[in-house]
């Protein structure tokens, strides 16, 4: 009788999962009929073989992490690392290869893709790819993978609590974003105008695929960017199961749903919605103080195949978001009072037409739309309140983007496509005139403009060790009628099974935030004109030389040099300037600007990476860097973003608790980071005090440097399997140690003193999430 209590037990503990996808030709996209998909270690063997449409199930998996091996004549194989398989959902996988170019009686590879390889298969240098799971489980990544890729070398983030991404030195600005291939408007709450980051971002975890990350010398197929590309994809909701994600934590409440719109047909649909919970404890009347953050966003990605040659997918994003604070100082009397709302929408519709099993013809539509509106009042010397700053600014813009992908052979493809894009724009903001004492219009001004892209790609692969990536990307923009030509070009040498070399090159350009343009400035006669409309986009030359050694299977060491000329860069038209917008992270300039600033950006980086194995992973990454500009008054300085070195270490480790029959997990992951001081201009005491506001040492730009950034984040958590639930439960902290750098200055006007902001604080986030 025990032995059967015994037998009946351990089968309710004994608990599987299924593992599921589909397979693809990476240049063609088409299915690939026949491939062997096997579970690495699995006694019996776990595997299957993929359908006339490239489709493989594989049942009874046991439940933890596993590896996949995907083989298939005449194409390389292909190991998929660090699947986790949970109780609670079906995992789906989908896997692109890539056709071997020597044709053999009998192909033998015996070295696997690099992990961190890209989506992009033009994208041959200063590319990263990241996963949801990596996102989610990075300590202080707080599921943002803006956060998140601020571990990867030469890659810094906002000391004060923004996901602001400054790459190589350069300025935030310089990032694009993109989602499903198409230029998307910054996705983040409470973002600024010109802005690129946030301190919460829209776009959630759970709705994320495997994405994309580039530092420098894009593909050809990328451009309006200077420093950085995160390339975000939505996954697609299972298309044969429902399942539900549930979560609770310090930035919100959340809700995602997935699954199948009807059995037999292969659509999908995964919706995500989230409610700030400072917001609701606000609505509910537990919390009332100034300055509580509410916010809310709501994302989804359907899934429409019509047949085996189209598919339709409709896609969106939106986000509100909204706070009002005041300030006082230690005595009590009044500082400071503000409103700041910005509201984003994203729609999105985009159609796949497979022509043959070796050409398809892509096409995507969107329609986004943002709105900001901001107050900022300040104290006067009687401590009454003043309007020192008010912005309403709305944008709308349509893009359409068409691309066609034929491959010619396993030896070339060439991939080309044309991106227009319809702004259109009503923006006003005034500020307050300290010389006049009086508000005064600074923007204002309605209308459009329309900026078109175009590209051509060719990747040829001599043999199975060189690969040669080549192209050209055009940019217009009407509103200067401005011109752009930018060659790029890039290979990889596979030296030896465990050694690579790659190399890059690609001129680069970024057309500023439209309110840049329009912005009014007084001229010698007092007038308000609008200085800036001729401005051409920002230019910079990018070259890369890498190196990738593969230390062990489980681990690489990878190594990057790069040097960066920037040019075209708008500086103040003004004798003895030394302003430049290179030192700009948001915002727009309201000074007469001219494109004849330079700069220079040049570095090492450094990578040592273990990826997930047998419970533990960790990366350590170093990187030396000097970022310097060169404005009207001709003399090279350092920039806002030249901290000089960035050390980061992650790492973590998950421990099984109480046996197998217990499905528990213990996870703990870590991040140390040291960042060198970013650089701030210094105020002038005495001559603020005379004008009741702060000014700045101009003839000293960025001559003092901030203390050294010195943080540690630390998560803790557990994660519980049971029958058809997966539960999870983590603290994850940001700045452990509440280190307080000092990073900047800035003048408090009620006081007539300098005051100095330091690092972000400690912050602490509790999450609960339950899958089912």
């Amino acid at each position: 009788m025990l032995t059967i209590l015994f037998l009946i037990v351990s089968n309710a503990y004994s608990q599987t999962q299924v593992i599921r996808g589909k397979l693809i030709d990476t240049d063609s996209k088409s299915p690939l009929i026949g491939a062997t998909i096997r579970v690495l270690g699995s006694d019996p063997v776990l595997g299957n073989v993929t359908d006339i449409n490239g489709e493989f199930r594989i049942d009874q998996v046991p439940l933890g992490r596993v590896n996949l091996m995907v083989t298939y004549i005449g194409y390389e194989d292909r190991v998929i690392p660090n699947v986790l398989v949970t109780a609670a959902k079906e995992v789906i996988v989908n896997v692109s290869m890539i056709e071997s170019v020597e044709k053999l009686a009998e192909v033998v590879v015996t070295a696997d893709r690099n992990k961190g390889e890209v989506r992009n298969e033009m994208a041959l240098v200063s590319a990263r790819s990241f996963s949801v799971e990596e996102t989610q489980r990075y300590a202080g990544a707080f599921s943002d993978p803006a956060r998140m890729v601020s571990t990867f070398a030469g890659v810094a983030g906002d000391a004060e609590g923004d996901n602001n991404i400054v790459v190589r030195g350069n300025s935030p600005k310089g990032l694009l974003w993109k989602l499903e291939g198409v230029e998307i408007p910054n996705p983040n709450h409470f973002a600024s105008e010109g802005s690129t980051g946030g301190p919460v971002n829209a776009l959630n975890s759970n709705m994320l695929d495997n994405s994309d990350f580039y530092s420098g010398a894009f593909a050809p197929e990328y451009g309006n960017a200077l420093s950085g590309i995160m390339d975000i994809r939505f996954k697609k909701g299972n298309n044969q199961t429902r399942e539900y994600t549930a979560g609770a934590s310090t930035l919100g409440l959340e809700f995602t749903a997935e699954g199948p719109f009807k059995k037999g047909y292969n659509g999908s649909y995964i919706a995500n919605y989230r409610y700030s919970s400072l917001q609701l404890l606000s609505d509910l009347g537990i919390l009332d103080f100034g300055g509580i953050p509410k916010y809310q966003d709501a994302s989804f990605n359907v899934n429409l195949p019509i047949n085996r040659k189209h598919t339709l997918a409709l896609f969106g994003l939106g986000g509100k978001s909204k706070i009002q604070s005041e300030e006082e100082l230690d005595n009590g009397d009044p500082a400071y009072k503000g409103e700041f709302n910005s509201d984003l929408g994203i729609l999105g519709l985009s159609h796949v037409h497979f022509i043959s099993d070796k050409a398809y013809l892509k096409n995507i539509a969107t329609l986004s739309a943002t709105s900001l509106y901001s107050v900022d009042d300040l104290v006067n010397d009687n401590k009454e309140f003043y309007n020192a700053y008010n912005s309403d600014i709305s944008k709308t813009t349509l893009r359409t983007v068409s691309t066609f992908n034929y491959k010619i052979s396993a030896q070339h493809k060439v991939e080309t496509g044309v991106i227009f894009s319809d702004l259109s724009y009503d923006a006003t903001a005034n500020e307050y005139n300290y010389d006049h004492q009086a508000l005064e219009n600074v923007l204002s001004d309605q209308g459009g403009s329309q900026t078109i892209q175009a590209f051509t790609s060719w990747k040829y692969r001599v043999n199975e060790d060189w690969t040669i990536t080549s192209g050209i990307h055009y940019l217009y923009f009407d509103l200067s009628n401005a011109h752009s030509v930018e060659p790029r070009a890039a290979l990889k040498w596979q030296m030896t099974p465990r050694q690579s070399l790659n190399a890059g090159y690609g001129l680069h350009s970024k057309v500023e935030s439209i309110s840049t343009y329009l912005a009014k400035t007084s001229n010698d006669q007092e007038q308000l004109i609008q200085p800036n409309k001729n401005l051409t986009p920002s230019k910079a030359h990018h070259w890369v030389l890498g190196y990738d050694l593969t230390v062990s299977p489980q681990a690489h060491l990878k190594a990057e040099v790069y040097y960066q000329h920037l040019f075209d860069i708008p500086i103040e038209n003004l004798p003895g300037s030394t302003f430049s917008l290179l030192n700009a992270s948001d915002s727009y300039i309201n000074r007469p600007l001219i494109n004849d600033g330079t700069g220079r950006n040049y570095g090492l980086e450094l990578t040592y990476e273990r990826f997930f194995h047998q419970g533990l992973y960790y990366m350590g990454t170093l990187s030396l860097f000097q970022s310097l500009y060169t404005a009207m008054d001709g003399a090279e300085r350092s920039t806002a973003y030249n901290g000089n070195y960035m050390a980061n270490f992650i790492g973590g480790k998950e421990f099984n608790v109480g046996g197998p029959e217990k499905n528990k997990v213990f996870f703990v992951n870590a991040k140390v980071a040291l960042l060198g001081g970013g650089r701030y201009t210094p105020l002038d005491l005495e001559r603020s005090r005379e004008q009741g506001h702060a000014v700045y040492h101009e003839d000293k730009p960025f001559s003092q440097k901030g203390d050294d950034v010195f943080f540690v984040n630390l998560t803790v958590g557990t994660r519980k399997n049971k029958k058809n639930t997966t539960r999870e439960f983590k603290i994850d902290v940001q700045n452990v140690t509440n280190n307080q750098a000092v990073i900047r200055e800035y003048y408090l006007e009620p006081t007539g003193e300098i005051e100095r902001g330091t690092q972000l604080s400690l912050i602490p986030n509790i999450v609960y999430s339950i899958k089912f």
